[in-house]
């Protein structure tokens, strides 16, 4: 994926507008936790539409050049004031303009506290999740550790086929539970509009069962999938296939292909 034509096609900017559909906006999410280049510019995004957002408000700044003027207007009528009564005049004056521009400051120093503040609480729901996210990948690995070292698991090694050779995968099948774990790690990327298919198999004769297709082979990091398996299995294939699956197994697509060990 080119992460830079993502950022520069304007989704990131119709996302935090809230101008995708609930989809779309899946999408830009799961990618945000997976790239932290496209969480930075979505922040910053939502940084520049606060400031937007502010330098818009509808309070407009006193124009102190505006009071100088008017203060100062040669057609207004004169009054003639003592020397004391200029200073006092002036040094009013020009307090108005220095706590104005006081307030001008804060205001401004206000607004930016305001952005820093969002920017953080965005980003620390990010942490929040991916914490929670580790958390789950890590139950998750302590679970599948657990299985593949119960003496009672199965595990078939499935090696690549004549067209495929370097392929492989295995299989831990946990047949109290008709589960079987896959590690598919040995398997390219299937091309697109194509899935894997994992097949149970009867040898004698030949009787092939679909177990599934593995629809998420690339979002998946660590290659491992889980499917149930309630069938006598003898040995286990996995083909490539159509998206959706087929019926039956294309031969000329398999990949894997391994039995269990004779008892």
């Amino acid at each position: 994926m080119d992460i830079n034509s993502y950022i520069s096609s304007g989704i990131l900017e119709l996302y935090v507008a809230g101008q995708l559909s609930e989809k779309e906006n899946k999408d830009v999410y799961d990618l945000m936790l997976k790239h932290p280049e496209i969480l930075q510019e979505v922040l910053q995004i939502e940084a520049a539409l606060i400031k937007l957002s502010n330098s818009l408000a509808p309070d407009r700044p006193i124009d102190y050049e505006l009071i100088k003027n008017h203060l100062t207007n040669t057609n207004s009528k004169v009054v003639t004031l003592n020397k004391t009564s200029k200073w006092i005049t002036y040094s009013g004056w020009a307090a108005a303009v220095i706590v104005g521009a006081g307030l001008f400051w804060t205001l401004n120093q206000k607004q930016q506290l305001e952005t820093d503040i969002t920017t953080i609480n965005t980003e620390k729901e990010f942490l929040e999740i991916q914490i929670e996210e580790s958390r789950d990948k890590l139950a998750e690995t302590k679970n599948l550790l657990n299985v593949i070292r119960d003496r009672n698991i199965i595990k078939v090694p499935l090696e690549g086929q004549a067209a495929f050779p370097n392929a492989y995968a295995t299989v831990y099948w946990d047949e109290s539970n008709d589960q079987v774990y896959l590690d598919l790690q040995g398997l390219p990327e299937p091309p697109e509009g194509k899935v894997y298919q994992v097949w149970s198999l009867l040898l004698d004769p030949l009787t092939p069962t679909s177990l599934g297709t593995i629809d998420d082979f690339l979002q998946d990091d660590n290659k491992i999938f889980k499917l149930e398996n309630a069938n006598k299995s003898q040995a286990f294939g996995i083909t490539l296939e159509p998206a959706g699956g087929s019926v039956s197994p294309t031969l000329e697509q398999l990949y894997t292909l391994g039995a269990l060990a004779a008892n």
